[in-house]
């Protein structure tokens, strides 16, 4: 990503190694990674490995898969060769729970011509995704299945993706308008409910099997008004909370998550900001206000293919 490098130095200005401790004494990261095409990341796996290993990110956010398909799952050999290369590191599995994605083992051919009742529109912005109705149990089982092999890999967690999906069903085509806590007839209880009880039962899922998981979710600040979700998890991560990558976000939009995200922040939970500003200025502007709120920044690039900086 152009301009990433410049941006080492400030970093390590602003940020020490000594806020906050996640739940169950367990240590926040100074600093992480968040890689979700790693195959890009070197020229072969076991330099992508060994990148991984030396790199010094105390936690590794990282797909399940080496090149996205079943055969190249990451071994727990592998995922113990990364962990050891830092004391006290953890690698945390990307999972998305709020769209299927076509590259998936889980994906079979014919939902594309015959759809499953959970299966919604395409994400125009990433092919190949697609919507879910997440309260579903058809949808949720598969979901279950998922955390069970990542379990068996050896991951320290789970990296929830598509967390803030409630958003989408909040819209009401009647009225026109965006209605908060609105509610799912088929459930009878608000949408933002309907999400924190999945989130809870894939945390239940995933620490039946490894007591000390890590649950995580991406975005979906709202739901951070609910105290049962923030006992849930041990972090946050939220994306583009200061720039979209070219320009300054609107205020308002930031302080309205800001918000919701100093809630978890008075708990001692980490916030993890990730950014995908390109521009010198913009860098600099986002480490400003990260260190304002006191949360992990990592600048990278938007298709994750790197370690980008973060402190």
């Amino acid at each position: 990503m152009n301009n990433i490098a410049t941006t080492v130095l400030s970093l390590a200005l602003f940020f020490t190694a000594t806020d906050f401790e996640v739940a169950a004494g367990e240590k926040a990261p100074a600093c992480f990674a968040y890689v979700l095409q790693p195959e890009q990341l070197a020229d072969s796996r076991d330099s992508a490995i060994s990148k991984l290993a030396n790199c010094d990110r105390d936690w590794i956010i990282l797909d399940v898969s080496f090149a996205g398909d079943e055969q190249a799952r990451w071994t727990s050999a592998e995922l113990q060769t990364i962990r050891s290369g830092k004391a006290g590191r953890k690698i945390i599995a990307y999972l998305s729970i709020g769209e299927a994605e076509d590259y998936r083992t889980y994906w079979q051919t014919e939902w594309k011509q015959n759809r499953p009742d959970f299966l919604m529109k395409e994400n125009p912005d990433w092919p190949g995704n697609y919507s879910i109705k997440f309260w579903m149990k058809s949808w949720q089982q598969i979901i279950l299945i998922e955390i069970d092999k990542i379990a068996a890999q050896g991951f320290d967690g789970l990296y929830l993706d598509k967390v803030d999906l409630f958003e989408d069903f909040e819209y009401d085509p009647e009225s026109k308008d965006w209605i908060d806590n609105r509610l799912n007839p088929v459930t009878k209880q608000s949408y933002r409910k309907d999400m924190i009880a999945w989130v809870q039962t894939v945390a239940a899922r995933a620490r039946k099997k490894n007591r000390s998981a890590l649950i995580i979710p991406q975005n979906g600040s709202p739901l951070l008004e609910d105290r049962s979700f923030r006992q849930t998890i041990n972090a946050i991560g939220i994306e583009d909370l200061f720039t979209d990558g070219e320009q300054k976000q609107d205020e308002e939009g930031t302080r309205y998550r800001i918000n919701f995200l100093k809630q978890l922040k008075k708990e001692g939970k980490p916030i993890l900001c990730i950014e995908y500003p390109d521009h010198k200025k913009l860098q600099q502007y986002a480490i400003n206000r990260a260190k304002r709120l006191g949360c992990r920044l990592l600048i990278t690039d938007r298709e994750l293919t790197t370690l980008g900086v973060s402190r």
